[in-house]
Protein backbone atom coordinates (compact mmCIF):
# COMPACT_ATOMS: atom_id res chain seq x y z
CA UNK A 1 0.00 0.00 0.00
CA UNK A 2 1.57 2.89 -1.34
CA UNK A 3 0.41 6.68 -0.37
CA UNK A 4 0.67 9.90 -2.32
CA UNK A 5 3.06 12.56 -1.54
CA UNK A 6 1.43 15.32 -3.70
CA UNK A 7 3.29 18.47 -2.37
CA UNK A 8 6.73 16.03 -3.51
CA UNK A 9 5.42 14.85 -6.65
CA UNK A 10 5.77 11.39 -5.19
CA UNK A 11 4.39 8.46 -3.59
CA UNK A 12 5.91 6.93 -0.65
CA UNK A 13 5.81 3.36 1.75
CA UNK A 14 3.96 4.46 4.43
CA UNK A 15 6.54 3.26 7.80
CA UNK A 16 7.47 4.91 11.18
CA UNK A 17 7.79 8.44 12.33
CA UNK A 18 11.46 8.79 11.39
CA UNK A 19 11.17 7.49 7.27
CA UNK A 20 9.07 5.95 5.51
CA UNK A 21 10.24 2.41 3.48
CA UNK A 22 10.62 4.22 0.03
CA UNK A 23 9.73 6.37 -2.70
CA UNK A 24 8.70 6.67 -6.18
CA UNK A 25 8.58 9.91 -8.13
CA UNK A 26 4.97 10.74 -9.79
CA UNK A 27 4.08 10.30 -13.25
CA UNK A 28 5.80 13.52 -15.35
CA UNK A 29 8.40 13.73 -12.43
CA UNK A 30 11.76 11.97 -12.30
CA UNK A 31 14.34 11.26 -8.76
CA UNK A 32 17.57 13.06 -8.84
CA UNK A 33 19.98 11.80 -6.25
CA UNK A 34 22.76 14.35 -5.09
CA UNK A 35 25.96 13.30 -3.40
CA UNK A 36 28.43 15.36 -1.14
CA UNK A 37 32.08 14.87 -2.14
CA UNK A 38 32.40 15.65 1.75
CA UNK A 39 30.46 14.11 4.56
CA UNK A 40 28.35 17.63 6.07
CA UNK A 41 27.09 17.74 9.29
CA UNK A 42 23.52 17.77 9.60
CA UNK A 43 22.54 21.17 9.74
CA UNK A 44 25.48 21.60 6.97
CA UNK A 45 23.63 18.88 4.65
CA UNK A 46 20.03 20.32 4.88
CA UNK A 47 20.89 23.72 4.52
CA UNK A 48 23.31 22.33 0.97
CA UNK A 49 20.67 20.14 0.10
CA UNK A 50 17.91 23.12 0.44
CA UNK A 51 19.84 25.65 -1.62
CA UNK A 52 20.51 22.65 -4.24
CA UNK A 53 17.04 22.18 -4.60
CA UNK A 54 15.71 25.92 -4.72
CA UNK A 55 18.39 26.41 -7.69
CA UNK A 56 16.62 23.79 -9.43
CA UNK A 57 14.18 25.03 -9.39
CA UNK A 58 12.03 22.66 -7.02
CA UNK A 59 10.42 23.21 -3.58
CA UNK A 60 11.77 21.99 -0.24
CA UNK A 61 8.84 19.44 -0.45
CA UNK A 62 10.55 17.61 -3.50
CA UNK A 63 13.10 16.18 -1.18
CA UNK A 64 12.01 12.43 -0.59
CA UNK A 65 15.31 10.58 0.64
CA UNK A 66 18.21 11.24 2.32
CA UNK A 67 21.59 9.09 3.07
CA UNK A 68 23.20 9.62 7.18
CA UNK A 69 25.97 8.82 8.02
CA UNK A 70 26.70 8.63 12.13
CA UNK A 71 29.30 8.36 14.89
CA UNK A 72 28.10 5.32 16.51
CA UNK A 73 25.20 2.72 16.71
CA UNK A 74 22.94 4.34 18.94
CA UNK A 75 21.27 2.48 21.88
CA UNK A 76 17.39 1.93 21.05
CA UNK A 77 16.29 5.06 22.80
CA UNK A 78 19.36 7.31 21.59
CA UNK A 79 18.17 6.19 18.13
CA UNK A 80 14.35 7.42 19.02
CA UNK A 81 16.24 10.56 20.35
CA UNK A 82 18.39 11.28 17.35
CA UNK A 83 15.01 10.44 15.17
CA UNK A 84 12.94 13.34 16.75
CA UNK A 85 15.84 15.60 16.13
CA UNK A 86 15.93 15.06 12.70
CA UNK A 87 12.66 15.13 11.80
CA UNK A 88 12.60 19.32 12.97
CA UNK A 89 14.13 20.12 9.32
CA UNK A 90 11.32 18.23 7.49
CA UNK A 91 8.86 19.58 9.71
CA UNK A 92 10.05 22.97 8.97
CA UNK A 93 10.42 22.23 5.37
CA UNK A 94 6.21 20.97 5.04
CA UNK A 95 7.02 17.33 5.11
CA UNK A 96 6.74 16.04 7.90
CA UNK A 97 3.00 16.51 9.71
CA UNK A 98 3.68 14.93 13.20
CA UNK A 99 3.25 11.60 12.65
CA UNK A 100 3.80 10.21 8.44
CA UNK A 101 7.01 11.11 7.46
CA UNK A 102 7.12 10.48 3.36
CA UNK A 103 10.83 10.81 2.90
CA UNK A 104 12.84 7.55 2.54
CA UNK A 105 16.43 6.61 4.41
CA UNK A 106 19.48 4.93 5.00
CA UNK A 107 21.41 5.99 8.05
CA UNK A 108 25.02 4.15 8.67
CA UNK A 109 27.79 4.25 10.49
CA UNK A 110 31.53 4.00 9.02
CA UNK A 111 33.51 1.69 10.94
CA UNK A 112 36.77 3.69 10.63
CA UNK A 113 37.09 7.18 10.02
CA UNK A 114 33.26 8.04 10.83
CA UNK A 115 32.25 11.82 11.40
CA UNK A 116 32.35 13.00 14.75
CA UNK A 117 28.43 13.77 14.26
CA UNK A 118 25.81 12.73 12.53
CA UNK A 119 25.97 14.12 8.90
CA UNK A 120 25.16 13.82 5.42
CA UNK A 121 26.02 11.86 2.55
CA UNK A 122 23.82 12.37 -0.23
CA UNK A 123 19.62 13.51 -0.88
CA UNK A 124 17.28 12.53 -3.37
CA UNK A 125 14.73 15.33 -4.63
CA UNK A 126 11.95 14.89 -7.48
CA UNK A 127 12.46 17.28 -10.41
CA UNK A 128 10.26 17.89 -13.49
CA UNK A 129 10.98 14.81 -16.46
CA UNK A 130 9.63 13.77 -19.68
CA UNK A 131 11.41 10.68 -19.24
CA UNK A 132 8.89 7.78 -18.87
CA UNK A 133 11.38 5.56 -17.62
CA UNK A 134 10.32 4.78 -12.94
CA UNK A 135 12.55 5.93 -10.80
CA UNK A 136 12.32 5.05 -7.09
CA UNK A 137 14.34 5.02 -3.83
CA UNK A 138 13.88 1.77 -1.34
CA UNK A 139 15.02 2.89 2.35
CA UNK A 140 17.90 0.71 4.22
CA UNK A 141 16.84 -1.81 5.90
CA UNK A 142 18.30 -4.12 8.12
CA UNK A 143 17.69 -7.42 10.03
CA UNK A 144 15.08 -6.61 12.48
CA UNK A 145 10.99 -8.13 11.91
CA UNK A 146 8.51 -4.63 11.48
CA UNK A 147 6.30 -4.59 14.45
CA UNK A 148 5.81 -4.03 18.51
CA UNK A 149 8.54 -5.01 20.89
CA UNK A 150 12.21 -4.26 21.51
CA UNK A 151 15.02 -4.09 18.85
CA UNK A 152 16.14 -7.70 20.69
CA UNK A 153 13.15 -9.00 20.35
CA UNK A 154 13.03 -7.97 16.60
CA UNK A 155 16.53 -8.82 15.24
CA UNK A 156 16.71 -11.82 12.97
CA UNK A 157 19.65 -14.66 14.85
CA UNK A 158 20.21 -11.74 17.53
CA UNK A 159 23.80 -11.31 18.42
CA UNK A 160 24.24 -15.23 16.36
CA UNK A 161 27.49 -14.10 14.04
CA UNK A 162 27.86 -17.70 12.57
CA UNK A 163 27.97 -18.20 9.01
CA UNK A 164 24.63 -19.97 9.30
CA UNK A 165 23.65 -16.64 11.48
CA UNK A 166 24.62 -13.77 8.93
CA UNK A 167 23.12 -16.04 6.26
CA UNK A 168 19.92 -15.46 7.37
CA UNK A 169 20.29 -11.75 8.83
CA UNK A 170 21.57 -11.43 4.98
CA UNK A 171 18.56 -13.51 3.59
CA UNK A 172 16.08 -11.60 5.66
CA UNK A 173 16.99 -8.12 4.85
CA UNK A 174 17.36 -9.06 1.07
CA UNK A 175 13.82 -10.03 1.17
CA UNK A 176 12.69 -7.25 3.01
CA UNK A 177 14.02 -4.55 0.16
CA UNK A 178 11.88 -7.13 -2.64
CA UNK A 179 9.20 -6.61 -0.50
CA UNK A 180 9.01 -2.44 -0.83
CA UNK A 181 10.05 -2.85 -4.16
CA UNK A 182 6.86 -5.28 -5.05
CA UNK A 183 5.02 -2.52 -3.46
CA UNK A 184 5.73 -0.38 -5.92
CA UNK A 185 5.31 -2.96 -8.20
CA UNK A 186 9.22 -3.56 -8.96
CA UNK A 187 12.20 -5.64 -8.70
CA UNK A 188 15.28 -5.97 -8.62
CA UNK A 189 15.51 -5.62 -12.51
CA UNK A 190 14.66 -2.34 -12.28
CA UNK A 191 17.15 -1.44 -9.84
CA UNK A 192 20.07 0.87 -11.10
CA UNK A 193 21.65 0.99 -7.87
CA UNK A 194 21.65 -1.79 -4.82
CA UNK A 195 24.50 -0.95 -1.39
CA UNK A 196 25.12 -3.32 1.42
CA UNK A 197 26.03 -2.44 5.13
CA UNK A 198 28.62 -4.38 6.92
CA UNK A 199 31.36 -4.81 8.92
CA UNK A 200 30.96 -8.54 8.75
CA UNK A 201 32.20 -11.32 5.87
CA UNK A 202 28.89 -11.57 3.85
CA UNK A 203 31.15 -12.77 0.42
CA UNK A 204 30.27 -16.23 1.71
CA UNK A 205 26.32 -15.91 0.93
CA UNK A 206 26.77 -12.99 -2.13
CA UNK A 207 25.83 -15.30 -4.82
CA UNK A 208 23.11 -17.44 -3.86
CA UNK A 209 21.56 -14.99 -1.38
CA UNK A 210 22.34 -11.43 -3.72
CA UNK A 211 23.70 -12.57 -7.14
CA UNK A 212 21.16 -15.06 -8.13
CA UNK A 213 18.06 -13.27 -6.70
CA UNK A 214 19.19 -10.40 -8.74
CA UNK A 215 20.23 -7.87 -6.31
CA UNK A 216 23.11 -7.29 -7.86
CA UNK A 217 22.31 -6.50 -11.24
CA UNK A 218 23.91 -3.29 -11.26
CA UNK A 219 27.10 -4.68 -8.90
CA UNK A 220 27.35 -4.04 -5.26
CA UNK A 221 28.38 -1.29 -3.43
CA UNK A 222 30.01 -2.68 0.34
CA UNK A 223 30.04 0.16 2.73
CA UNK A 224 32.11 -0.82 6.10
CA UNK A 225 29.72 0.47 8.36
CA UNK A 226 27.49 -0.43 10.58
CA UNK A 227 23.67 -0.19 10.76
CA UNK A 228 22.50 2.65 12.95
CA UNK A 229 21.39 0.59 16.32
CA UNK A 230 23.76 -1.63 18.51
CA UNK A 231 23.37 -5.59 17.39
CA UNK A 232 22.09 -4.56 13.75
CA UNK A 233 24.60 -6.24 11.68
CA UNK A 234 23.61 -5.89 7.82
CA UNK A 235 21.73 -3.41 5.98
CA UNK A 236 20.80 -3.07 2.41
CA UNK A 237 18.86 -0.25 0.30
CA UNK A 238 18.43 -0.02 -2.92
CA UNK A 239 17.26 2.41 -6.11
CA UNK A 240 16.28 3.03 -9.91
CA UNK A 241 17.76 6.98 -10.80
CA UNK A 242 18.82 8.59 -14.03
CA UNK A 243 20.35 11.34 -12.68
CA UNK A 244 22.91 11.31 -10.29
CA UNK A 245 25.23 14.40 -9.38
CA UNK A 246 28.00 14.98 -6.42
CA UNK A 247 28.36 18.08 -4.96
Amino acid sequence: MTRDFSAGNYRFIPAVFQYSSGAAADSGFEIERVRFDRLLPLAEGFAEAATYIRAAGRPLTSFCACELRLPAAFTEDGFRRFNEHYVKTLAEWGIFDGTTNPVARSNVCPEIDPPAEPSFFAFSFTRPSQATTPTFVIAGSAESREGSGSYPERIVRYRDLSPDGLKEKVRFTVESMERRLGVFGFGWKHTTGAQAYSVHDFHPVIVDELVRRGAARSGLTWHFARPPVIDLEYEMDCRRVMRETVI
